[in-house]
């Protein structure tokens, strides 16, 4: 049971191995969305995530039986290197199960911490069904990621925090998986003051909590699609949903495209990196029906490879008419490429691609095509560079920007 001495332990055991992610107030997010809104960094952590709380707690509460047969875990990232964190200094052997997709960067941070890792499994569901067959085979302790009422109180630490921080706080925006993170909070959040709303939040694709409480039982997804893969889960934990039912006030879903200008925000005016689950509860707080309120964000990770930064990036400046490509045929004779390029210019355009292809057509008048990839400041400014085009002569068309 979560009980609020057990939430107390928690919150001092985990004080051996996590910081205190202090909350940082968001200018630009309170102005933008009329409250007070407020960030909790777990993305800041040791392991770049929460899921240290969880796991350490979670191996305390252990006999030194348990520990001696070694840990096992299945993972695709957080929980990975929570329990392969959280067992080093224990002193336990982890064993971690995960996909063979698991990008190779969350591989060695695992090994880095002392475990051995298997992969196995295309998914996370095949890795979590091979590592409680491996667990039965030889014995080794399973630590759950999410469906585990300890780890869960472990996870409730957050809100002992946010609580302590902001003693008036009104509203606590979730991100959620499997339900340990919501869970947690939510209890403590509610047995030290019923009034905090809580809200769990989903991708849209990936919306099984919801699915769940709509139904009134744990529900199974058949498929699942979201970029946040972190939260990608067909279907929360058994052993903690009875609290979510209890604690929780609402689930909002979030589409991928909002995760990834959600991205772009976090980086630009807070100058962090957080990983698109841990961005729920910021896309969610475009959607709250409440202004005024003093509203906390879980920041729940920050665990990205630079590749899939670097792809979130770019998708995100193209949402936001930072980066746009136009298509253009002109007239195969000197100086039109210089028009084109003065009238850009003029409007403040700055070019960071440019293709001119000569052989589209043997029609001399429309023979050449220009497709020009550039930077503006947003929507508005786009829509003018277009317009001068279009007002010039020329009849700009909107193309998918190379590479992007």
């Amino acid at each position: 049971m979560m009980t609020l001495e057990k939430f107390e332990e928690a919150s001092e055991i985990v004080k051996k191995v996590t910081s205190r992610t202090k909350l940082v107030h968001s200018d630009y997010l309170s102005e933008m969305t009329g409250n007070k809104v407020y960030l909790k960094p777990e993305n800041m952590q040791v392991t770049g995530a929460y899921k240290i709380r969880g796991a350490y707690y979670k191996i305390s509460t252990l006999s030194k039986e348990e520990r001696a047969k070694g840990l096992i875990a299945a993972s695709a990232g957080n929980h990975a290197q929570g329990v392969a964190y959280a067992a080093k200094k224990f002193g336990c052997r982890a064993t971690i199960v995960m996909p063979t997709t698991t990008p190779l960067i969350k591989v060695n941070r695992t090994k880095n911490y002392g475990a051995e890792v298997v992969l196995y499994g295309d998914s996370y569901d095949e890795s979590c069904e091979y590592a409680i067959r491996l667990a039965e085979e030889s014995g080794m302790t399973f630590i759950h990621p999410f469906d585990d009422e300890v780890l869960a109180t472990g996870q409730g630490s957050i809100a002992m925090e946010i609580v302590q921080d902001l003693p008036t706080v009104d509203t606590i925006l979730v991100p959620v998986g499997g339900g340990g993170l919501l869970a947690g909070i939510s209890t403590l959040a509610k047995m030290l003051n019923p009034n905090i709303h809580v809200i769990g939040v989903e991708p849209m694709g990936a919306n099984c909590m919801q699915e769940s409480l709509r139904k009134g039982s744990v529900q199974t997804l058949e498929h699942i699609d979201t970029i946040a893969d972190g939260t990608a889960v067909k279907r929360p934990g058994e052993k903690i949903f009875p609290y979510i039912q209890e604690h929780v006030d609402e689930i909002i879903t979030v589409d991928d495209s909002e995760l990834v200008v959600a991205f772009l925000d976090m980086l630009e005016n807070h100058k962090m990196v957080v990983e698109n689950s841990g961005l729920l509860a910021v896309a969610a707080l475009k959607h709250l029906d409440a202004e005024g309120k003093k509203v906390v964000a879980v920041l729940s990770g920050g665990n990205m490879d630079v590749i899939t930064v670097s792809s979130v990036v770019q998708h995100g400046l193209i949402q936001r008419g930072r980066v746009f490509t136009v298509s253009v045929l002109l007239p195969d004779k000197p100086g039109e490429l210089l028009n084109v390029a003065k009238i850009i210019a003029d409007n403040q355009g700055n070019v960071i691609r440019l293709d001119h292809n000569q052989f589209v057509s043997i029609n001399r008048n429309s023979a050449v095509e220009l497709t020009i990839t550039m930077e503006a400041f947003g929507h508005e400014h786009k829509d003018k560079i277009i317009g001068a085009l279009r007002n010039a002569g020329y009849e700009p068309k909107s193309v998918q920007p190379k590479g992007m």
